[in-house]
């Protein structure tokens, strides 16, 4: 969900800025992004630790908007990269903390 709330934060102002959409998409893009804040701000500790591992998760979001949204099929080194991105977000996550 939060993935979501930046990607869209994001793509509103793109669709204003590149492809001459309404310039009141930018309100919807500021509630976005303060609902991505929001979201943040609800991990308790390691900050770090959150924002690293959620990177992974926006990486794949990334690729599904692609998808979805801007319907373009991601390419096979679109999914690896993406696939490394979750791996290295699932190591951050479930390593052992005490090391």
């Amino acid at each position: 969900m939060t993935a979501v709330a930046e990607i869209v934060g994001c793509y509103l102002p793109y669709l204003w800025l590149k492809q001459g959409k309404s310039i009141w998409l930018l309100i919807p893009a500021a509630l976005s992004l303060v609902l991505f804040v929001w979201l943040l701000s609800l991990h308790p500790t390691a900050a770090g630790r959150v924002y690293a591992a959620y990177g992974g998760v926006y990486i794949f979001v990334a690729m599904l908007w692609l998808w979805s949204v801007d319907g373009i099929k991601p390419s096979t080194w679109d999914i690896a990269g993406a696939s490394v991105a979750l791996i290295g977000m699932a190591i951050i996550i479930f390593a052992p903390k005490n090391v």
